[in-house]
């Protein structure tokens, strides 16, 4: 696919982005679209995002779990750019009209950064040692592409489905407790929904951040000091919507809620 096509389809996006709309699948639409391909069309619509103002603050991994590959069809991690203009405080209301739509929640670990990371060659260690702090976060996704139809390249292209996001208040070193094992217990509506572990991640949040950092360093993206780094969901996505409450107790971490308008 060459430049001028990846530049229309990732303006198609933004475009979709802003009006609330919906676009077929690009896997349908373009038979030869690769990852590459999927990746250059995500760098333009951010781009386009940051033209407008914003700013990027972190990356994310997404569909990293074994029950979210199963959920959407997607057997592989995607990765996407975080913006200041995604993130909500801790406890916020989050409008859904003129905002989001098609909404999903997920539980995640968040990793705050407090040195660069380069890939390719970084290590779980290498992350651990660059990260100052974990804590609670609601992702909540969101897809441009209709019905969720997506496979990897579209939800790559989609800047890994990215919506907004929620970080709880506490701040917690990684190095005192046990990454894999961390339990996540989520409800909705004041109503147990789900719970799950670290593991649930690739086996290891630093296992996922880290090929995170080695899969962006292949096209030159460094983790930078003071980002915000989303390791994947603990837990199967939850469709919202206006009039929803979520929240999320990492435990031993911390907590994170959110309620949508």
């Amino acid at each position: 696919m060459d430049k001028a096509k990846q530049e229309a389809l990732g303006d198609e996006l933004y475009t979709a982005l802003t009006t609330q709309t919906t676009l077929t699948p690009f896997t349908e639409r373009e038979a030869d679209i690769t990852i590459d391909d999927a990746y250059y069309i995500s760098l333009r619509m951010v781009s386009r995002r940051v033209e407008a103002g914003e700013k990027i603050i972190g990356k994310k991994i997404g569909v990293t779990s074994k029950v979210v590959q199963d959920m959407l069809g997607v057997h592989q991690p995607d990765f996407g750019f975080l913006t200041d203009k995604m993130e909500y405080a801790n406890g916020a209301d989050i409008p859904v009209a003129g905002n989001l739509i098609a909404p999903r929640a997920e539980a995640e670990i968040g990793f705050k950064l407090k040195k660069d990371l380069v890939g390719p060659g970084v290590t779980e260690q290498d992350v651990l040692d660059a990260t100052d702090y974990i804590m609670p976060c609601f992702e909540i996704v969101d897809s441009r592409i209709k019905d969720w139809k997506i496979k990897i390249q579209d939800t790559v292209a989609d800047n890994a489905s990215c919506g907004v996001f929620v970080l709880g208040e506490e701040k917690v070193d990684p190095r005192t407790v046990d990454l894999p094992n961390l339990k996540v217990v989520v409800k909705k509506n004041g109503e147990f929904l789900s719970e799950g572990l670290g593991s649930a991640v690739q086996g290891n949040p630093l296992t996922a951040v880290a090929w995170l950092a080695n899969t962006l360093g292949a096209y030159d993206i460094p983790f930078m000091a003071g980002e915000v780094i989303l390791s994947g969901s603990l837990v199967p996505l939850e469709d919202v919507k206006a009039g929803d409450k979520m929240e999320m107790v990492l435990e031993g971490v911390g907590s994170a809620s959110c309620q949508f308008v």
